[in-house]
């Protein structure tokens, strides 16, 4: 069973995160040449307080 894990910045929409997944198992069903519902996918939403590049926080931008 393909496990996949997506990190992301909060902020999308609940429509936004089915056709996220919706794609992203078809990708993967069809490249291992396994079936859509063998797909697991974790969504880890990440705020912008817990998230900093080059020592700034994203939310200090």
């Amino acid at each position: 069973m393909p496990n996949v894990v997506i990190d992301f910045l909060e902020g999308r929409t609940v429509e936004q995160k089915r056709e996220m997944v919706k794609r992203v198992t078809q990708a993967i069903s069809e490249t291992l040449n396994c079936k859509p519902d063998a797909v697991q996918i974790i969504m880890h939403e990440i705020s912008t307080e817990q998230i900093a590049h080059g020592g700034i926080l994203r939310c200090d931008k």
